[in-house]
């Protein structure tokens, strides 16, 4: 990595959001590509919360702070990715389903997903079935439905026959999520898999659009 790169992923990894915004600006100012910025020390840094996450260094407060900090590096340079013609490397929308207000965990899946370089449909809390098809049909190719509550879980196999019944799930990857969703659940609803947090719920993302 280059060495006007370096505080860049540091400051990710420290979750210090003005210093991410000012070594962005830096690298900028610097005449770096706005891919290079992404592809070299954002989405990286983000690779390592996730490791860290996983390896138990990390907790959720720390993934929090760490996203929060790449997301405000990254609205610095979206407008200049979109100008270069960068694509993200999919579509993910994202929503608690119908009853369920929480939002925590969808939100740091959201922010975890963008890290690592997917444009971001963000559906809010309470969404109906009719929303994550219309998410589908505009383009999205992976949907995460979360839920934290027993009494709500069910809706997610709802949403899943919705978007078989308006013909679009050999389009879309749907993955699952949420304190009382387990592999099981998932198989027996029909999703293409179920992530316990949201550092596996990029990886298991990324794998299922390869």
């Amino acid at each position: 990595m280059d060495e006007k790169l370096e505080p860049i992923y540091q400051a990710v990894l420290d979750g210090d959001m003005p210093a991410a915004q000012e070594s962005v600006q830096t690298a900028i100012n610097s005449e770096f590509p706005a891919a290079e910025i992404l592809n070299s020390a954002l989405i990286p840094a983000m690779g390592e919360v996730g490791r860290l996450f996983e390896d138990g260094e990390y907790f959720v407060p720390e993934m929090l702070i760490a996203a929060r900090a790449m997301k405000a590096g990254l609205e610095i340079i979206k407008p200049l990715l979109i100008d270069s013609g960068v694509e993200p490397i999919g579509t993910f929308a994202v929503g608690t389903v119908s009853g369920d207000l929480h939002d925590i965990g969808k939100n740091l899946v959201a922010m975890m997903m963008e890290g690592a370089g997917f444009e971001i449909v963000d559906l809010g809390t309470d969404v109906g079935s009719e929303d994550f098809v219309a998410a589908a049909q505009n383009g999205a190719n992976v949907i995460g439905l979360s839920a934290l509550l027993t009494t709500t879980m069910s809706n997610m196999g709802g949403v899943i026959d919705a978007i078989e019944k308006a013909g679009l799930r050999d389009q879309v990857k749907i993955i699952v999520g949420g304190a009382p969703i387990t592999d099981g659940y998932a198989a027996q609803i029909g999703a293409d898999g179920y992530a316990p947090d949201a550092s596996q719920a990029v990886t298991l993302a990324k794998l299922l659009i390869e």
